[in-house]
């Protein structure tokens, strides 16, 4: 059981694979804007008491595994984090608007439960990060 969280009451193990993509899937995560963001979705989790234990951003969807204690649901998770992931990128772009009347993030967003594959899973998350820079050295070869 060494794997199990713990609350008052409760022994635990939620994980999730979530995956997200920017309004209109424009390529808005490169340099350093993207390097930062990955620090903020950390921290966001952790206002909320779940934690990141992997993830990656691609240049137009976030992929993430992260543990979710029971008493929250994955939608107020989410939700929260990237609302206030928006908040953030609104700011650090300078924009005067904060997104008010529009969304830096797409408003869905993809689920699924972890289970006993989680080394699978975070393996495919990692690799998404090595496959972006295969592509990245082939374009530069074109």
């Amino acid at each position: 059981m060494e794997r199990y969280e713990s609350l008052n009451h409760t022994k635990w193990e939620c994980k999730y694979h979530v995956v997200w993509i920017p309004k209109g899937r424009k390529k808005v995560l490169y340099s350093q804007l993207r390097k930062e963001l990955g620090g903020v979705l950390r921290e966001l989790s952790k206002q909320k008491e779940s934690e990141v234990i992997e993830g990656t951003m691609k240049a137009d969807h976030v992929h993430m595994v992260i543990s979710i204690p029971p008493k929250y649901s994955v939608s107020q998770v989410v939700g929260y984090v990237k609302g206030k992931s928006a908040i953030w990128v609104a700011r650090a772009t300078g924009s005067k608007r904060n997104f008010v009347g529009q969304n830096f993030w797409a408003r869905g967003y993809c689920v699924s439960t972890v289970g006993l594959d989680e080394e699978t899973i975070r393996a495919y998350v990692r690799s998404q990060e090595e496959a972006d820079k295969k592509l990245d050295q082939l374009r530069m070869y074109e």
